[in-house]
């Protein structure tokens, strides 16, 4: 790490270059991805989209947390991603920051229960793990290694089972909206 990291909410004016990172980030073909579906007809969840800013690139690092609905019992879930940091600022503890900060607000929020697709090592810095077989399913293809959770609440996944699914309506998604007043943090 290279000092404190700022974490910032995001604002309507960040959407561009949080696309522009994205992409730098994953690849134009990113769209396509199943995680993708559940952004599908949502919004993230207010005050759970941060960035981080860096004089040399701008937006140097981002992340959103959504809602989702679990199985028939519509267990309430939180989907983490995308989280992404500029090519040029890895391993500088960005990713870090941004996922401690964001968990951080989640559970202040009252959220219990947090998942993902992605690399286990990497994500089990902050404490997720492995999903166990076949207890979750997400509307598209999936590496069981890659889906991972996190229980913000001890004993949130207990009950969580089914397809996850966007909870509501079937409006296109709101990924970088401003959620209402600027807020610092650091991480």
């Amino acid at each position: 790490m290279c000092g404190p990291i700022t974490c910032e909410d995001t604002t309507s004016h960040d959407h561009d270059a949080i696309e522009h990172l994205l992409d730098l980030a994953f690849g134009s073909g990113r769209n396509g991805k199943t995680s993708y579906r559940l952004r599908e007809g949502n919004s993230a969840v207010p005050g759970l989209s941060m960035v981080t800013r860096d004089a040399g690139v701008g937006v140097s690092g981002t992340i959103s947390f959504w809602p989702l609905a679990i199985g028939v019992r519509l267990s309430p879930a939180l989907l983490l991603g995308p989280l992404a940091v500029h090519p040029d600022r890895q391993g500088l503890g960005i990713g870090i920051a941004l996922m401690e900060e964001g968990l951080a607000r989640a559970r202040a929020q009252g959220h219990g229960l947090v998942l993902l697709v992605g690399d286990e090592p990497y994500y089990a810095k902050v404490g997720f793990r492995k999903l166990p077989d076949g207890l979750i399913s997400l509307p598209g293809p999936v590496d069981p290694a890659r889906f991972l959770y996190l229980e913000l609440t001890p004993g949130a996944l207990e009950g969580a089972s089914g397809l996850a699914q966007v909870p509501g309506s079937a409006a296109l998604a709101v990924p970088h909206a401003a959620q209402g007043e600027q807020q610092r943090c650091e991480a």
